[in-house]
């Protein structure tokens, strides 16, 4: 019984100095345009790449965490509707890479994306569990190519009519759905002469 508990004590202390470090590295940031095709890599080590499950998992702006892809193998897989038939997860086992192929890619795929994976460990009293590791996540950013000239949709607004003469009247014109974001638009009222004026966007172009 003693060699037994001698035994198990010299076991345990070395388990920790065998178990390797999980990390998962991913590129800090990345930039896409709408339609375009571009690839997420995450750099695995300290675990079986082939034996793992693995997750691709988002966060939009202003959002909480969205499951987007299960992976196992080419056989074993789940994706998420928004981006089925569009993303495709693969494992490269030879150099340690978990990627994800991304087409048509859309201003609403912006997000950080965060590589992920479990690993089973053991909690006293309530046996296996399986907490996610997750990577420092990449920005992608997809954004209409400096090309992509959308020209502004205008809407004037006209002050009703006034019989007062020293009235203070104001019209409006409203520029939307445009791109780049800085616009200079030329004013005229009546005979007058026109006016040049030049401002950043304040409202979102179009995506």
């Amino acid at each position: 019984m003693m060699t037994s508990t001698i035994f198990l004590s010299l076991l345990l202390a070395l388990l920790p100095c065998v178990q390797s470090e999980i990390t998962l590295i991913q590129p800090e940031a990345e930039t896409g345009h709408p339609g375009g095709s571009l690839s997420l890599t995450c750099k695995t080590s300290g675990f079986n790449l082939g034996s793992s499950s693995m997750y691709w998992i988002r966060q939009v702006p202003g959002q909480g965490l969205e499951w987007i892809v299960y992976y196992y193998s080419s056989s074993s897989n789940n994706y998420a509707p928004a981006i089925k038939d569009r993303f495709t997860a693969s494992k490269d086992t030879s150099n340690n890479i978990f990627a994800l192929e991304m087409r048509s890619v859309k201003i609403d795929d912006t997000a950080i994306y965060y590589c992920a994976t479990v690993v089973q460990d053991w909690a006293y009293g309530a046996g296996p569990i399986e907490p996610l590791i997750f990577g420092a996540g990449t920005q992608l950013t997809v954004e209409p190519g400096q090309k992509s000239i959308v020209k502004p949709k205008l809407s004037a607004f006209y002050p009703p009519k006034s019989s007062s003469k020293d009235a203070v009247q104001a019209a409006v014109c409203l520029a939307s759905d445009f791109f780049p974001k800085d616009i200079s638009l030329q004013l005229a009222f009546g005979d007058k002469p026109k006016a040049n004026v030049t401002r950043p966007s304040v409202l979102k172009p179009d995506e």
